[in-house]
């Protein structure tokens, strides 16, 4: 067994960098790695994102991947009940998912036994760590949308069902006491300037242009870094391992010494421990594989009139020449938001006082990539009074974290899924959030804290059937929308509704009306689309040799 929290004031982790639906190949390099460090196990294993929660052959027809390349992967044998995860996963959203599945499960919930979805965004404790996930990647023209896509999709909504939304990072904006850990499937823009730089860029020789021009990365991951302070930041999606040492401070960012070693983080055993992608388990190259990271929609995407009132990160170098008379034909939710004079306040907490943020990207699971990392984590964090409940663990759970359910009480009314004609709520700033979330977390102590209920639940339900190898990739129909329990007993707990249920006689209104029609502009009408914020990183996974996948 991996080390007990009692046995230790930290835990032991494992970090993997994308996912790619290669469980298997990752779980067998986890084992390797403790082995090699003389360890039992580990108490968590991180996945930065591409997880690929693949159910069955209807759940590919709502990933980001051509029809060619679609893969059913390894987790529904894990759905499936066939094999068990060996350790405790949890996972945040990338840009390649099941985006049908991880939508039952906006505020977080487990995909399989001992697998963890982070939802859209959250803050959950394991042990003595404090973990803030922010799931989906940078795309400026959704930033301020409202999470529109639901069933059944069209292709513009499979490309965008991801993209980082403001309302979920406004939320972990409001955090004010000390985060252990953050991660992100995007880097937080401009991390590579806090690490060595020079070096990255001989690597990926295209990430230089986009660096220096200030698209390389995710804007809403460096908000919430630069708020949170985290002891580490993990993050995936460039498909390379890079290490950072982020200064909280107004100090110039400089390289690493180049004695320290490559990851910058301190393991047991004092050295750095990669797979490498050594591992006979891991799965061989496709030399035709394509790189599917950067969005179809990049290129050809043109931007909509939305996007030019998006702020200074999306703002198009062009000047708009739609009439006032047809903008103010516009429905509400693609018009300007208004916000209040503080808004984008960022009043730094008092009880935030880390100075020091470890950044760490890691690889996809592939021989000869440095997609794995173990390290042991001891917490920065204030420590809560130890519950009944708790004494008697013989290893760490997820807990729920009570400013995090506070916040999500707030906040709950503002979010709205499947409407694209409803505008995002106005950010009306900490001074306003502030005391509303004081008050919440009153009632969470009283409702859910006193009546022990902090614990997840380990109430992990099949929705969908298990894959049948027969059904192969799947074809073109959009699967139907699942209610998922897990959702249900969160939003009664918490005491909020639950938005993402529909009735059955909703569901078939919704696939008899189809998918929504795709936005005009968005495809194969050339645009302007390229650093306007995409972090798209040209390049990325493949040191500008061409396109691969997986």
């Amino acid at each position: 067994m991996a080390s007990n929290q009692s046995e230790t004031k930290g835990l032991r982790i494992a970090i993997e960098g994308c996912g790619h639906g290669t469980l298997n190949a990752i779980y067998a390099s986890v084992q390797k790695s403790c082995k090699m460090n003389g360890w039992d196990g580990v108490d968590l294993l991180i996945i930065g994102g591409d997880f690929q929660a693949v159910r069955n052959s209807s759940d590919l027809n709502c990933m980001s991947v051509p029809p060619k390349y679609r893969e059913i992967g390894d987790f529904h044998e894990y759905y499936s009940g066939v094999r068990q995860a060996p350790y405790l996963t949890i996972f945040i959203g990338g840009n390649h998912e099941a985006s049908n599945h991880l939508f039952e499960l906006h505020y977080g919930g487990w995909v399989a036994p001992n697998m963890y979805y982070l939802g859209a965004a959250n803050v959950v404790r394991l042990g003595p760590l404090r973990i803030a996930g922010l799931s989906g990647i940078w795309k400026g023209y959704n930033y301020n949308k409202s999470h529109y896509e639901r069933l059944p999709y069209n292709q513009d909504d499979i490309r965008s069902i991801y993209h980082i939304r403001e309302i979920d990072v406004r939320k972990l904006l409001q955090i004010r006491t000390q985060v252990d850990v953050g991660i992100s499937h995007d880097w937080p823009r401009a991390v590579e300037w806090s690490g060595d730089h020079k070096a990255l860029f001989k690597r990926k020789d295209l990430f230089e242009a986009d660096s220096k021009a200030g698209t390389l990365g995710s804007p809403a991951a460096k908000y919430v870094l630069e708020r949170l302070k985290p002891a580490f930041w993990f993050s995936a999606h460039m498909h390379i391992k890079f290490a950072a040492t982020v200064k909280h401070q107004k100090v110039d960012p400089v390289v690493p010494d180049s004695a320290v070693n490559d990851a910058g983080l301190t393991i047991e055993n004092g050295s750095t421990q990669d797979d490498g992608g050594q591992n006979a388990s891991v799965q061989k190259r496709n030399e035709e594989e394509i790189d599917l990271d950067m969005d179809e929609s990049d290129e050809d995407r043109k931007p909509t009139e939305q996007d030019q009132s998006l702020g200074d990160e999306s703002k198009s170098t062009e000047q708009s020449t739609v009439p006032q008379s047809l903008r103010e034909q516009l429905p509400a939710s693609f018009k300007k938001q208004a916000q209040t004079d503080d808004a984008h306040e960022n009043t730094p907490p008092t009880d935030i006082t880390n100075k020091t943020t470890k950044f760490l990207a890691l690889d996809k699971c592939l021989p000869g990539r440095k997609f794995l990392q173990i390290l042991s984590i001891e917490p920065i964090s204030e420590q809560p009074k130890t519950r009944p409940e708790q004494k008697e663990q013989t290893r760490p759970r997820l807990e729920y974290d009570k400013e995090w359910l506070a916040i999500t009480r707030v906040f709950a009314p503002e979010i709205n899924f499947g409407d694209r004609s409803c505008p995002l709520p106005p950010n009306r700033g900490e001074s306003f959030y502030r005391p509303l979330i004081e008050k919440e977390e009153q009632w969470v102590e009283e409702n859910i804290v006193s009546k022990n209920g902090l614990l997840i639940p380990e109430n992990f339900e099949r929705t969908a059937p298990i894959y049948d190898p027969k059904s192969g990739k799947g074809g073109s129909e959009m699967p139907v929308e699942y209610n998922n329990p897990q959702t249900a007993a969160f939003c009664e707990l918490v005491g909020i509704e639950n938005k993402l249920f529909l009735t059955d006689d909703e569901k078939n209104e919704r696939m008899r009306n189809g998918p929504q029609p795709e936005e005009v502009g968005n495809r194969n009408q050339g645009g302007q689309a390229r650093g306007r914020g995409s972090g798209r990183g040209r390049g990325r996974g493949h040191g500008g040799r061409g396109r691969q996948w997986r």
